[in-house]
């Protein structure tokens, strides 16, 4: 075979190689894994709360999109309630509560931070009689107008499993279990269930952790995503149960892999 035909053959092989290399690493990969930024000013925020010691506490795993009234609306009807806050009174009634097994749907619940603030909002749903086991979340508005002119709301959302005593002040506080994501789905599918939802979509969080430990030390994991829910206007309800909007593939592979690989699994 003439040099010039071999040299050829060679220099289209190597184009050849390049253009794959390109395409699949250029266009294909980021395409499989880049996201719809549906609200750019949330990318570069850091989605890890902390305790008022500033001890990391657990992720951000939740958002909403919608008023502070929106957003009233929608938990009443899932049957959520709005935290006490926390005082003397609220301090004794729920350990009332708690070694007498009676009610206290509005038990306040512990504070955390969020980019140095406090939350803004936080609502439970009992599981059980007394305070001792909820669900709750804490929410804090990030951005006054979001994409579609509303509010948008990062929230942390865990379930209480038990109580004990704060390492940090003695306070009565509780223990979470560690699956949150499970916590995430319930608190969006409870909303989404009640018909408060038009639109469920995925967002960066802090990524796959394994061995999370929130600011009592509790464990946790978490595939890192955060599930975002745009809400009704207060007062309006949502025709049909909402869709989820598909993730990115190898994001929903990543995902899969985690749940797989989890301890709860």
């Amino acid at each position: 075979m003439p040099i010039a035909l071999k040299e050829r053959r060679y220099l289209l092989l190597l184009a050849a190689v390049i253009v794959c290399y390109v395409t699949v690493s250029y266009l294909i990969l980021p395409a499989t894994w880049s996201r719809i930024e549906h609200e750019p000013g949330l990318s570069k925020r850091t989605m890890l709360t902390a305790t008022a010691q500033g001890i990391p506490g657990g992720p951000i795993n939740v958002g909403l999109i919608g008023t502070h009234e929106d957003l009233i609306g929608a938990f009443h009807a899932a049957s959520w309630y709005p935290a006490d806050p926390i005082t003397l009174r609220t301090s004794v009634e729920i350990i009332g509560s708690v070694l007498l097994d009676r009610p206290y749907k509005s038990a306040p619940v512990s504070p955390l931070f969020f980019e140095g603030r406090q939350e803004d909002l936080a609502f439970e749903k009992p599981d059980g009689i007394s305070a001792d086991r909820r669900q709750h979340v804490r929410l804090w508005s990030v951005l006054a107008k979001g994409s579609d002119t509303r509010p948008v709301w990062l929230g942390a959302v865990t379930f209480d499993s038990g109580v004990t005593l704060s390492r940090d002040t003695g306070q009565v506080t509780h223990r979470i279990a560690p699956d949150i994501d499970r916590e995430r789905g319930q608190l969006i599918g409870g909303l989404n269930n009640a018909h408060m939802v038009t639109a469920i979509y995925q967002m960066k969080g802090i990524g796959p952790t394994l061995n999370g430990r929130n600011g009592e030390g509790d464990p946790y994991y978490t595939d890192g995503e955060i599930w975002v829910a745009k809400l009704v206007r207060r007062g309006d309800k949502a025709d049909k149960i909402a869709m989820t909007e598909p993730a990115p593939a190898l994001i929903q592979i990543k995902d899969a892999v985690f749940s797989w690989s989890s301890p709860g699994h």
